[in-house]
């Protein structure tokens, strides 16, 4: 299996994840919070807008042209923190920050 098609794969149990956690369903932010110079745009969007409508998708482009992917991903450590402030319980905690583990796992590994 390509490094796409794990990545792929990872991206759907991420995306699964965040629906049934219901972390997914929320309104597109505007046009001008994608404009942010902050990591993870932390100043325009909060986490679960960023990985479903920056994180996601921007890795969804590159699976679907072939594109080389990063060197290197750590998602996982800023979503754990994220998630702990944001109080929310343990098990969705643990159920997101695996699967964007994963996800860090399978393009810095490969």
């Amino acid at each position: 299996m390509s490094v796409h098609q794990q990545l792929d794969e990872a991206l759907r149990r991420l995306e699964a994840t965040m629906k049934a956690t219901d972390m997914w369903k929320m309104p597109q932010p505007p046009v001008e919070a994608f404009d942010s110079e902050q990591p993870f745009c932390v100043d325009t969007m909060d986490l679960p807008q960023w990985l479903r409508f920056v994180f996601i998708a921007r890795l969804d482009e590159l699976i679907e042209a072939e594109a080389p992917l990063p060197d290197t991903c750590q998602v996982a450590p800023a979503a754990e923190v994220y998630l702990k402030q944001s109080q929310v319980k343990a098990s969705t905690l643990l159920l997101v920050v695996k699967a964007i583990e994963e996800v860090d796992r399978v393009i810095s590994e490969n």
